[in-house]
């Protein structure tokens, strides 16, 4: 948890500067919607990336072990993170500057497409029968006080004089990685490595080739975990990168009202998916997962409602139900409920090529669409809910047909939901 907290604050680093200062940084010479999405755009070749990364470290990760990729992949999140700090302004080299800046968040989406798998693996195969669900909710819980403390850090130099804040301010948070990512090194040097790839490999039971096993035995599985994860991806963010520049942009809400907002959501659901985590374990994570897409069918429409009342305690009420509510429904039993669909043997390369596929074409591409969709509605955010909606009605549905229940390493047959 305490290394997912780590690289996640990385990654969400960029996503709040891109959608409050890059565009001011690196592309001054745009207006400031085509600044906005080109930063964005600099801000989806990260998720682009992941797939790339979940398909490297996955194989090795089911061919040589866990635990050695969650430590590359740390290392390959924090170093280019502390290299963006140190990124001359578009005054200084001209379009260099984005160029550089492409290639370092191109770097953190690989590590960020093998890390996720690894990270999950190591808890739910370390977790006891019948504590898999809350076990596999730890590391998406780190992603809460990732996000949280990225928002502090942002939120901390947005408070700066603006000149302050653009020429030297900003660079402070991604330099601060560094404390983080020694942090991080100490614990995943400690942890042991994971006891069904042991077992696996005592058994002789490793596949040459474990993505083309994927696609051809379990494409099904693949299709479900994408649909699935498609609608919580886009879900979210939607609501902390799109809807931060929608509020401070088109409703011109201060930065610090809506990153506060951010930070009380993102710290209910610390507490909140390993309580669905644990609730999974008991009712079933499919279940459970089901819940949070209804949910967004509920507060999608609601959610662009308390915004628009500018209050900070609407925003804020607004923010919990989105990220501490629904979001924890959707993304606390997902270790556990997408895990369940692959075997042991190709276990990291099925839930990483899934998982990140639907990430960068729902994480990748939903600033991108939420700007563009809400431009078609000169402003309002009604397409941007239609949006959500649709995509958490297919969130469901392919929850539904998932297998609630692990297939095993010796080969038995899946059992069904």
């Amino acid at each position: 948890m305490l290394g997912t907290t780590i690289e996640w604050y990385d990654f969400f680093l960029y996503g709040t500067a891109a959608a409050l200062i890059f565009n001011k940084i690196f592309f001054p010479a745009f207006d400031p919607l085509m600044g906005t999405l080109a930063a964005f755009a600099t801000y989806s070749v990260g998720f682009f990336a992941r797939p790339l990364g979940g398909i490297v470290f996955g194989h090795f990760g089911d061919r040589v072990g866990r635990k050695s990729m969650l430590l590359i992949t740390l290392v390959m999140m924090g170093v280019p993170t502390i290299l963006i700090g140190l990124i001359p302004s578009y005054d200084s080299i001209g379009y260099w500057a984005a160029i550089l800046l492409v290639i370092l968040r191109f770097l953190q989406g690989v590590a960020v497409g093998g890390e996720w798998g690894g990270a999950v693996l190591m808890a739910v195969e370390h977790a006891p029968e019948g504590k898999k669900g809350f076990f596999g909710s730890l590391p998406q819980a780190g992603v809460a006080p990732g996000l949280l403390l990225s928002s502090f850090a942002m939120a901390a130099v947005a408070a700066l004089p603006e000149e302050q804040m653009l020429s030297w301010g900003w660079r402070l948070p991604f330099l601060a990685s560094v404390v983080l990512l020694l942090v991080g090194w100490f614990i995943r040097i400690r942890v042991a490595e994971s006891p069904d790839f042991e077992a696996m490999q005592s058994a002789g039971k490793k596949i040459e080739v474990p993505l083309r096993t994927v696609l051809t035995k379990h494409p099904r599985s693949v299709l479900l975990v994408i649909g699935a994860r498609l609608g919580e991806v886009t879900w979210f963010y939607t609501v902390v990168t799109f809807a931060l520049a929608y509020a401070t942009g088109t409703l011109g809400i201060p930065k610090i009202t809506v990153l506060d907002g951010i930070m009380w959501g993102a710290a209910v659901s610390f507490f909140t998916m390993p309580l669905c985590g644990m609730l999974g374990d008991r009712i079933g994570h499919k279940y459970v997962f089901m819940l949070g897409a209804i949910g967004v069918l509920i507060v999608g429409n609601v959610f662009f409602d308390l915004l628009a009342t500018r209050e900070f305690g609407m925003i804020t009420l607004g923010m919990v139900l989105a990220i501490g509510c629904v979001y924890a429904m959707l993304y606390g039993p997902e270790g556990s409920l997408f895990s369940s669909q692959f075997p042991p043997e190709v276990r990291y390369s099925g839930i990483s090529l899934a998982v990140q596929i639907s990430g960068a074409i729902g994480g990748g591409l939903a600033p991108l669409v939420a700007t563009w969709l809400l431009a078609l509605g000169d402003g309002s955010p009604r397409y941007v809910v239609w949006y959500l909606l649709s995509l958490g009605a297919i969130a469901g549905v392919c929850a539904w047909r998932m297998r609630s229940q692990a297939p095993v390493l010796e080969g038995r047959q899946y059992e069904a939901a």
